[in-house]
């Protein structure tokens, strides 16, 4: 039922207009999002960097239905990461992409020819490019196109979801030397015959794939915002003999920003999930709405700067 109601006002521009001018939605906004532009994104990428924060900054827009959506994508982030070269910042931050914002929906190849633009961009900048996951539907294409993209671009990340039940064997067939995985939960609504539907088993995937990632040998990126997964992830490093450079912790922008603080001061790689863009309303909405338990992540970061 809470579901159904956030994605009805997702869909709803009035409601979009009264949460944009309301006071409280522009202080959430500016909370969970770097700002519209691209010189949002790099103004928050050079604080974050004084800070000893990574980031991936991600354009905000999925599913593109017409090709000049995707043409439009593909060149905001030819242009920001033109931004963070000249800007010397292309060593604090890279990119993540939706490949349904280059136009997988319409067709894969059409998403694989704006990626790999993508790709030859970061490369050029001295950066990488991340390919973010969505639902189950598109998990053998978008891992299909990664992989295409890894032979002309081979530190090109991949994201795997730890609700799924593929994804223990999919971080053990990714963990090659490297690659980059970064391993969240999840956050869409998914059947019980592709995920796991209770947190607890969700928790005990997520720690068999640190320990398949941990074991093998690409680059772990744990995205999680749980202490318990935090410290469970630092211990398998300990285990399996990985210095502190071989692997690093990700939240999003706006979530317990003083953990973040602390994990970089100790040692650790910190980086930082920065969404900008003028699609904020669909980005917040979509993010409670996928997992109404994410509403009170967000409320809990409200008031408290932990």
């Amino acid at each position: 039922m809470l579901r159904s109601v956030i994605l009805a006002a997702a869909r709803s521009s009035k409601i979009e207009r009264l949460v944009g001018t309301a006071p409280v939605s522009r202080s959430l906004v500016r909370r969970y999002v770097a700002g519209e532009t691209t010189a949002h994104a790099v103004a928050t990428t050079r604080t974050l960097a004084a800070d000893g924060l990574l980031a991936t900054l991600d354009y905000l827009g999925e599913d593109t239905v017409v090709v000049e959506q995707a043409d439009a994508t593909r060149d905001e982030y030819l242009g920001l990461l033109a931004a963070l070269k000249g800007e010397g910042l292309a060593g604090s931050a890279e990119v993540s992409v939706k490949l349904s914002a280059l136009g997988q929906r319409i067709d894969p190849e059409l998403a694989y020819d704006r990626a790999r633009e993508i790709c030859a961009a970061a490369e050029d900048a001295g950066t990488t490019v991340t390919v973010d996951m969505e639902d189950h539907t598109v998990t053998d294409s978008t891992l299909e196109i990664v992989q295409r993209l890894r032979e002309d671009h081979p530190r090109t990340g991949a994201v795997l979801q730890a609700y799924l039940r593929r994804t223990e064997d999919d971080c053990k067939t990714q963990a090659a030397p490297d690659s980059r995985i970064r391993l969240c939960k999840g956050a869409y609504k998914e059947p019980e015959s592709v995920a796991y539907q209770r947190s607890l088993d969700v928790d005990r995937s997520y720690v068999r794939c640190i320990n398949a990632l941990m074991a093998g040998e690409g680059y772990p990126m744990l995205a999680t915002h749980d202490p318990r997964l935090i410290e469970i992830g630092i211990d398998r490093a300990r285990w399996y003999d990985r210095g502190k450079e071989s692997f690093e912790f990700q939240m999003l922008y706006g979530i317990r920003p003083t953990e973040q603080l602390r994990l970089a001061a100790e040692g650790y790689r910190m980086r930082v999930y920065v969404p900008y863009g003028d699609q904020w309303y669909g980005y917040l909405m979509r993010r409670m709405a996928e997992r109404p338990a994410n509403l009170a992540v967000f409320a809990r970061s409200l008031w408290t700067k932990s």
